[in-house]
């Protein structure tokens, strides 16, 4: 492929292949401004597809990959993960950021809808690395190492220089963590200034039946969902992650509000949280919904590939039909789906829409023969199929290459090696 590119000026991908025809992309300021015919042909197309949109990660958790594997979720988390947590700093923040990004970046990944600790952190490596990211000004009130943490409180107070919307490449959502972990009277808070504010809300719910059964226990009957809305939490704008064990009547509220959710299977399967009822919620049930990888302690990979693979599998098992969530539907959530979300005009490849999409290796063998592109996206290719990633217009990988991808990972490994021997 053969392509200018500045960061602040127009760019020209030459020889790429779209819906059959070889054409060239013109970019300018960060969107697709032309689509011609291409002006040179030699040598084989370059397939170009839109690019993915991961809508729940928790990236510097990159760090503890293979930490502390095959366990439930409240011992994973109470027993090992928070008290690894308890030693973050800013600068191992920072390169755990900065190794899922590069991950991310590999596998064609352009955007992640991040919470966790030390956030600006976070936005610092996103700015650097140059994808799109939503960090979270992040609320737990019980266990994990934010409780009454004023270490906590000063990087939510920080991140409130960044902008509430995607109109910003790094933007800021408001996160409480769970009903298990937020008291209802700052549930009651943060809803209000999400109204007020008209900003994203990212939040965990329903992702084990623990949670379901002491929610219905402690809150006369209601559903983590039905709590939520009751709360005024639930809206067009609020992000709810795994959404794992729902009823016919919460698929119905979330519906009614708008409200999206990301599905995460690999680490639900992993954790055996359950499968997400993807007919019900999404095909029957008609709510918004887009996909995550989770972090890489409970994946442990944070490639789209995979977890579209897996999304498409698991909702044929938990629905018996192997017609469920077919390879269209899947890839559409993890691209448009996912953009969507956040308002992002992008997820397909469109004169106007933004910039982010993807080159393929033509002969990668994933893609081999090539029946259907949308299959051997969601069923058969990996990172190995990705030559060029484009985000905003900016290239932040050509033919394979990153820059400084070998300072990264050394320094992940350092920071990796230091906070578990803590």
């Amino acid at each position: 492929m053969n392509v200018k590119d500045t960061i602040c000026g127009p760019a020209l991908f030459r020889n790429l292949e779209l819906d059959g025809k070889a054409v060239d992309i013109a970019v300018k300021d960060g969107r697709i401004a032309a689509i011609d015919p291409a002006s040179e042909t030699g040598g084989r197309a370059q397939p170009v597809v839109p690019a993915f949109y991961n809508c729940h990660t928790h990236l510097a958790m990159s760090l503890l990959r293979g930490y502390a594997d095959d366990l439930e979720l409240m011992p994973w988390l109470q027993e090992h993960i928070w008290p690894a947590e308890a030693h973050l700093t800013d600068e191992i923040v920072y390169a755990g950021a900065r190794l899922a990004i590069l991950e991310l970046i590999r596998s064609g990944t352009v955007f992640a809808n991040d919470m966790y600790w030390h956030a600006p952190a976070v936005a610092r490596a996103a700015e650097e690395m140059g994808i799109r990211c939503a960090v979270s000004m992040q609320t737990i009130e019980t266990g994990g190492p934010g409780r009454n943490d004023p270490k906590n409180v000063a990087a939510n107070a920080a991140l409130e220089r960044l902008p509430r919307d995607a109109s910003a490449r790094v933007f800021a959502t408001l996160a409480p963590h769970a009903i298990y972990t937020v008291c209802e009277s700052s549930l009651r808070d943060i809803a209000a200034r999400a109204k007020a504010e008209d900003t994203f809300v990212h939040i965990h719910v329903a992702e084990t039946r623990f949670e379901v059964e002491t929610c219905r226990k402690e809150r006369g009957g209601r559903t983590p969902v039905a709590y939520l809305n009751d709360v005024g939490l639930l809206g067009p704008k609020t992000v709810m992650a795994h959404c794992v064990h729902l009823t016919d009547d919460d698929i119905r509220i979330i519906a009614d509000a708008g409200a999206v959710i990301c599905e995460n299977q690999q680490s639900n399967m992993k954790l055996v949280s359950g499968l997400f009822p993807f007919r019900r919620a999404v095909e029957k049930g008609g709510c918004r919904a887009a996909i995550g990888t989770d972090g890489a302690s409970s994946n442990n990979s944070l490639s789209m590939f995979a977890e579209m693979k897996c999304a498409a599998l698991a909702a044929k098992i938990e629905s018996g039909d192997p017609t469920c969530a077919p390879a269209e539907s899947v890839l559409r959530l993890a691209t448009r789906g996912g953009a969507e979300a956040f308002g992002i005009d992008a997820g397909e490849i469109r004169v106007g829409a933004q910039a982010d999409f993807l080159v393929l290796r033509p002969d990668a063998l994933p893609l081999v023969p090539g029946f259907s592109r949308t299959s051997d996206l969601v069923y058969a290719a990996d990172a190995s199929c990705v030559d060029t990633v484009v985000c905003a217009g900016r290239v932040l990988m050509e033919d394979g290459a990153i820059p400084s991808e070998e300072e990264i990972v050394d320094a992940a490994r350092a920071a990796a090696k230091g906070l578990t021997r803590r």
